[in-house]
């Protein structure tokens, strides 16, 4: 059976406050920033009753969340709220409320809300000026979605939980992993491993180990020097060619590969398929990429590094990235990489480009960073040190990114009808 959404839940209904409360007593409180682009409430905050009661959208326990803006709703924003401080919650007034009638279960609502095919459609039918698209609530009495009973919309809900609950472990440990993983890095840039392959004791336990300098204590067998030191004398730091240079009237189906901020995002050399010609590439020459180059982004996503493996496709890099070519005399790729990811160096960059929500970075910038000068045999023993780490942290983003696909496969065939949930459940059995 297919029903309209509206025929599930109340839209946007109207609120009655609890005739008990006072205007002193707390409720929740959820801006469009504490719920997560995967539909969930992270932030519990709360505030008085009167401080919200007017110009917030109200909601109860067990409701739907749904955001209406772009691109807060493509992102997938939302949630089903439950544990609202005195049953009551207050919002952004770009949230949707859909609220369950009795032959509805709410986290079958909640699934359906967070499905892509319904964010799809719901995009299709926003109004409004661009930047300020909303989905009106006209979309959610159009829309028709797979509805059986509420038994078996229970069990579809309780199928996508257990996975839900799975992924939120995973995310969890991956950020666990990852605080880790910066700790150990600042340990391993400010202190390093000693002759006997052991991370030095720090300044409180061996002062004697260390010396001032113009970013702090450092090993007394280090130096101070900036990125130009670790990289080629002459080829090493390349920003892209001008932004004429490269336009979509010169892609081609195949050729020389064009290396830009999507690679680099992703930590995938072999994602895009925009390419280039033999003529134009010789004319980018001086663009190329070779083995163990890395390419940084030059606006709004500092801390992002590809390194170029020695399996990868010719290309050049666009106007949006800068080349660096490491000097393999005096430093090791991979522990480069790391150098650049590290909060110590993203932090000064960000400084040194001014600060905001897109920094913007140049030769200049990364010239001005002050670094430690690290003995390249020390690199390859601190890099050494992050590779057990850094392939667990692979390994549970593998389980992740699997998790989050066959959530995908199954949303599709549980949301649609097309795959019952009883004889699966038998199947199980």
């Amino acid at each position: 059976m297919f029903l309209s959404l509206s025929e599930l839940v109340e839209l946007n209904p109207n609120f009655q406050c609890p005739c008990t409360m006072k205007p002193s007593d707390l409720v929740s409180f959820i801006p469009m920033g504490d719920v997560s682009d995967s539909g969930h409430w992270m932030t519990k905050r709360t505030k008085p009753l009167k401080s919200v009661r007017q110009g917030f959208t109200p909601f109860a326990n067990g409701d739907v969340l749904f955001a209406k803006i772009t691109p807060c709703m493509e992102n997938g924003k939302g949630a089903h709220v439950v544990g609202l401080a005195n049953g009551v919650g207050f919002g952004s007034t770009e949230f949707h409320v859909l609220r369950p009638k009795p032959e509805a279960d709410a986290r079958f609502i909640f699934h359906h809300t967070q499905h892509r095919a319904l964010r799809s459609a719901a995009e299709a039918a926003m109004t409004g000026s661009a930047g300020q698209k909303r989905v009106p609530t006209e979309f959610f009495h159009k829309r028709k979605v797979y509805a059986p009973d509420k038994e078996e919309q229970s069990r579809i809900a309780d199928i996508l939980d257990t996975l839900d609950t799975q992924i939120q472990k995973t995310e969890a440990l991956i950020a666990k992993l990852a605080k880790i993983k910066e700790g150990l890095l600042h340990d391993l840039l400010t202190r390093g491993i000693d002759q006997n392959g052991q991370l030095r004791p720090g300044p409180d336990q061996a002062p004697d180990f260390y010396k001032t300098s113009a970013i702090g204590l450092i090993p007394k067998e280090w130096h101070l020097g900036t990125i130009s030191d670790y990289v080629h004398p002459k080829e090493g730091i390349k920003p892209g060619p001008f932004g004429s240079s490269i336009t979509k009237s010169i892609y081609r189906r195949s050729g020389y590969k064009i290396y830009g901020q999507e690679q680099v995002i992703r930590a995938d050399h072999t994602f895009g398929d925009y390419y280039i010609d033999q003529t134009k590439y010789s004319e980018l020459a001086d663009f190329s990429v070779q083995p163990f180059d890395l390419l940084i982004s030059l606006v709004g996503t500092i801390g992002k590094v590809l390194i170029i493996p020695e399996t990868h496709e010719k290309g050049v890099i666009n106007p949006r990235l800068m080349r660096l070519r490491p000097n393999k005399h005096v430093c090791d790729p991979e522990f480069l990489g790391q150098l650049l990811t590290s909060s110590f160096f993203t932090r000064k960059l960000i400084a040194l480009a001014g600060g905001g929500t897109m920094p913007v970075i140049n030769k200049r910038i990364i010239q001005d960073v002050t670094l430690p000068l690290i003995p390249i045999s020390e690199q390859i023993q601190i890099r050494s040190r992050l590779l057990c780490l850094l392939g667990r942290l692979e390994s549970e983003e593998a389980l992740l990114a699997k998790s989050r696909a066959q959530k995908s496969g199954l949303m599709d065939d549980l949301l649609t009808g097309k795959v019952r949930v009883t004889p699966l459940l038998k199947d199980v059995v």
